[in-house]
């Protein structure tokens, strides 16, 4: 038998080589992220909302949780890295009430108003076996001005409730609210939609709306609009000083059950609205997919678009961050379950792709700080939020809560134990 030459040797060789490169798997392309800690005591048991936004002056302003305790408006200077709370929620209502007595939370979306002013409010914790819900006397609205360091305080527009949602417009001298009872007391009573007059602090409600944690926009003709249970989108027009509840239809059809934007029980559906105010983008905590709503549409049916699924191949996702930056860039933290952990991944559109970009899971550049040890090198309570994975890349374990895009096109995004904030610098994203 003769030898196989040399040169056919190294063939086959690479033939194989190639062929075994072919075969393994691509390396996973990690979004890079910067950590920043929320104050513990602000935060104490590492757990937080929905509650971020930019001011007019380029700092952040992130509402916190510390049930029984109090809540805190945090201001966060990406500049300096600087973090100080800059309202206590119970000295800015003069009662410091323990237990379930307590605001305990700042749930809402914060929102900015065209004075630069922070829209916020106060919202219930959890209750011992010893409370009754009707032991919380109700959330407030509150409006915190950063030129004066001042922050005015509203009354509480339900007893009982906690403040959801609260959108400004300045130009008409008020706010939208949206009640939250966590389904007590009172049967149906999930969200009430008020008009609150900022000069006088009156409200005048518009409806029950019976949605869970409904959040408030505004379009580009000044009507504002929050989800009703079972489907119907509630619009208030100041014009006509009238509430419609209109019906909603996706792709020509109405919604299916996989969707979850008509639930007979309701679900957290998370909303944001265009910076022309003309469209309202939609994404149901578990359903993996953005939607789109036309705004400037007539009749009694607002338009929805499927626009696509946020992670391909999900079995399981988990999305209450959503946001539509300052120059219409749609930006959705979603985990999805895998690996033993709810794995992080940014997603994004912009108007005109032709459907949602997942740009991959976010990794954790300084996971020390999330992953604090005492001398003895035992994790400190209410941290040991990260895992490292098998590549040796740190990330997030845990539901994601809040996301922001601010002017310079830098993403923040809300982690869990501890209450941390996920810096995304605009170069990872391009």
């Amino acid at each position: 038998m003769k030898p196989i030459s040399l040169l056919f040797a190294t063939s086959i060789f690479l033939s194989f080589s190639t062929a075994a490169n072919a075969a393994e798997p691509a390396k996973t392309k990690w979004i890079p992220s910067t950590a920043y800690v929320v104050p513990k005591e602000t935060a104490p048991e590492g757990e937080g909302y929905f509650a971020i936004i930019e001011g007019h002056n380029g700092k952040l302003y992130i509402g916190t949780h510390a049930n029984a305790v109090n809540s805190w408006l945090v201001e966060f200077d990406p500049a300096s890295k600087a973090m100080k709370a800059v309202v206590d929620c119970h000295k800015a209502i003069g009662k410091d009430i323990k237990g379930f007595g307590s605001q305990a939370k700042i749930h809402t979306r914060n929102n900015v108003g065209a004075s630069g002013k922070i829209y916020f409010g106060t919202k219930q914790g959890y209750p011992d076996k010893t409370e009754k819900r009707e032991d919380y006397p109700g959330g407030y609205p509150m409006v915190y001005d950063p030129k004066t360091d001042t922050t005015k305080v509203y009354p509480i527009p339900v007893p009982h409730q906690g403040i959801n949602s609260i959108t400004p417009d300045e130009s008409r001298g008020v706010a939208y609210i949206s009640t939250c009872a966590d389904h007590r007391p009172g049967p149906g009573e999930n969200a009430v939609f008020l008009i609150l007059d900022l000069k006088t602090g009156k409200y005048r409600e518009l409806l029950d709306t019976k949605h869970v944690y409904g959040f408030i926009v505004i379009d580009h003709l000044g009507r504002a609009y929050h989800p009703v249970l079972g489907g119907g989108i509630a619009r208030y027009d100041p014009k006509s000083d009238k509430v419609e509840v209109l019906k909603q239809t996706i792709d020509g059809k109405p919604p299916t059950p996989a969707s979850h934007l008509a639930d007979e029980k309701g679900h957290p559906i998370n909303w944001d609205i265009s910076p022309d105010g003309k469209t309202l983008y939609s994404v149901a905590m578990s359903a993996n997919q953005l939607i789109s709503y036309d705004l400037t549409g007539s009749g009694d049916t607002i338009s929805g678009t499927n626009l696509g699924t946020l992670i391909q191949d999900a079995k399981s996702t988990d999305c209450r961050a959503m946001c539509v930056g300052p120059k219409g860039q749609v930006n959705v933290a979603v985990t999805e379950a895998k690996d033993g952990i709810q794995l992080l991944h940014l997603v994004t559109f912009k108007p005109g792709d032709k459907a949602p970009l997942d740009r991959g899971p976010v990794s954790v550049n300084n996971p020390e700080v999330m992953d604090t040890k005492d001398k003895n090198g035992k994790l400190l309570p209410f941290h040991g939020g990260v895992k490292k994975m098998p590549d040796g890349t740190s990330t997030t374990k845990h539901v994601i809560l809040g996301v922001c895009e601010t002017k310079d096109g830098s993403i923040y995004i809300l982690a869990l134990i501890p209450y941390t904030v996920l810096q995304i610098k605009p170069e990872a994203v391009k």
